[in-house]
């Protein structure tokens, strides 16, 4: 999984799986779903992500695999 914020665009994507998005559904005004060709959710858009959602903060709890940080 990669979480990636695009300040440019103030969008975040949630990329959920490696696999290619073929088909892409807006499930509410700038929030977007992308879902691979077997219909499995692979991605989550947001655009107006700092008005959307708490970017200052990201917990993460629990985890089973390695966590790994990028600077911006």
């Amino acid at each position: 999984m990669k979480v990636n914020y695009h300040p440019e665009t103030d969008s975040l994507y949630i990329d959920l799986s490696e696999k290619p998005s073929v088909e892409s559904r807006e499930i509410s005004e700038g929030v977007v779903l992308d879902y691979d060709a077997e219909g499995s959710l692979v991605g989550v858009d947001i655009d107006h992500a700092s008005r959307k959602a708490g970017l200052r903060t990201l917990t993460l709890s629990r985890l089973p695999g390695v966590v790994r940080t990028s600077a911006a």
